[in-house]
């Protein structure tokens, strides 16, 4: 296995980050990212990871997030010994860093009791999540979709970004990647992935080349088959294709990325959404969709790379096959 170590301008990566055998990090994904499809990313070599709301408990039980890194943990330490020359890459946990989110501060109590190694925050930059991190010798990226918030995560401690730019799933933002790591880069000069619509090894280079260290890939992984989605949810990715994609504040209050035949078969016109204000974010742990939106389905404008379902083992093997011939011909470009 080809580890990516480093980078080739001088920088280091923290611990946590190096030693992948791509520049890759698994994008985690509401109530589709679980242990099964994280372990699977981590074997294959790239960092995995899943929101801490998706596991969900009911009254009376012991905390699941507690069972999860349990199961994960060990289960990376049985790979790792059963194969030292081949390590599985390190997890991470996404943090809901909202007011309505009433199981953070337990959340952060697990995961520092786990010694979760990368803490992924989004919707919110709170120094004392990073704190929180920092004190069990973890590595904090955080979302943002614009310059101005990634200055304000630095400013409270996060250790790197994530650059949600046009096209990713999900909460999505507006920004062009090529403007939004241009004036991150300007300032920073710590860890930085991209994400939107990184669904192929060409595109990862890209991200590389544009000045990001990592690619941050989700919708690709819906189509594997560990991950937690319907067999109709999976299908559409990869019958997909970028101009299937609508963006919608209506379904949480945060504009995002979502299969138009989704929404075609809840009843409404993708192409005549109505807005919906931030103010209805609600991340407690009683949320549920409204029952027509149940199965109003995010993804990223990148899907037109996935031609089939597959296994998350196997897409990353197509992603590195890819990203690897892609660096060649650029190699060659240049050469001639």
């Amino acid at each position: 296995m080809n580890e990516y170590t480093g980078l080739t301008d001088g920088r280091t990566l923290p611990d946590a980050l190096q030693r992948l055998r791509l520049p890759l990090i698994g994008a985690p994904l509401f109530i589709i990212s679980t242990p099964a499809l994280v372990i699977a990313q981590c074997k294959a070599g790239i960092v995995g990871s899943f929101p801490a709301l998706n596991a969900r408990e009911e009254t009376g039980e012991p905390p699941r997030l507690e069972l999860w890194l349990k199961e994960i943990t060990e289960a990376l330490d049985r790979h790792n010994q059963a194969n030292p020359d081949a390590p599985a890459a390190p997890f991470a946990v996404n943090q809901i860093v909202h007011r309505s989110n009433a199981r953070l501060e337990r959340d952060l109590e697990i995961c520092q009791r786990w010694k979760v190694p990368i803490w992924i925050t989004s919707l919110g930059a709170r120094p004392e999540v990073n704190e929180a991190a920092h004190a069990c010798g973890g590595i904090v990226l955080h979302d943002v979709i614009n310059n101005t918030f990634a200055r304000k995560a630095i400013e409270k401690g996060a250790d790197g970004l994530i650059a949600v730019a046009a096209g990713a799933g999900g909460h999505a933002g507006q920004q062009s990647p090529f403007a939004l790591i241009q004036e991150i880069r300007e300032w920073f000069d710590g860890p930085l992935a991209l994400s939107g619509a990184i669904a192929s090894g060409r595109a990862l280079l890209a991200a590389r080349a544009l000045g990001a260290d990592f690619g941050y890939m989700g919708s690709p992984f819906i189509a594997t088959q560990e991950a937690n989605a319907p067999a109709e949810y999976k299908q559409m990715i990869v019958d997909g294709s970028a101009e299937e994609i609508v963006y919608s504040s209506l379904f949480t209050g945060v504009w995002g990325n979502y299969l138009k035949q989704s929404v075609r078969q809840a009843g409404m016109d993708p192409e005549n959404l109505p807005t919906a204000d931030a103010a209805t974010m609600n991340f407690g742990g009683d949320r549920e969709k409204p029952k027509a939106w149940k199965e109003i389905w995010g993804s990223g404008q990148g899907i037109g790379a996935v031609k089939s379902l597959t296994t998350a083992a196997a897409l990353v093997d197509r992603i590195a096959s890819e990203y690897a011939v892609a660096g060649q011909s650029v190699r060659r470009a240049f050469q001639s």
